[in-house]
């Protein structure tokens, strides 16, 4: 194949730092997954434990929660490594949090700031993984960015 067929892909800059969006992305998405660890073996505990008024529900959940958090963990992880495979399951987990931040924020309890908390991890870290900066450092090629490598 000649290199008009197969362009040579942007550089990645992989000898310089990191960028700050990045490895700020990086770090939403791991603070997610945490959460969903944490959330995950709180009800799996007490699921464990009969303290649920279902607890076949609890540690159905529980387990759920836990493989749930497999995905922006997996997409951090990723990110750090500037793969850019993993931007698509970082915008998916980000995309999957907003409806669940809406519906913390539609209940009249405690789980209010929750929601505030998430939407705001959430809409902050597709901002940071749509960037150009992330995009580039992925070495993900954007529409358009052939034409501009002549």
């Amino acid at each position: 194949m000649t290199s008009e067929q197969n362009p040579a892909p942007e550089t990645l800059e992989e000898d310089g730092p990191r960028p700050g969006r990045l490895t700020a992305a990086a770090a939403l998405s791991g603070l997610e997954g945490a959460a969903l660890v944490v959330g995950g073996g709180y009800m799996l505990v007490a699921g464990v434990s009969g303290s649920p008024d279902n607890p076949e529900q609890a540690v159905t959940g529980g387990v759920t929660l836990l493989v749930l958090a497999l995905l922006p963990l997996l997409a951090a992880r990723g990110l750090l490594a500037r793969k850019g495979w993993s931007r698509g399951p970082a915008i998916i987990t980000q995309i999957m949090a907003l409806p669940v931040a809406y519906t913390l924020l539609q209940a009249d309890s405690m789980a209010i700031p929750g929601g505030i908390a998430l939407a705001a991890v959430a809409i902050a870290a597709l901002v940071l993984l749509v960037n150009p900066a992330t995009t580039r450092a992925l070495g993900i090629r954007t529409p358009g960015s052939a034409h501009q490598q002549k």
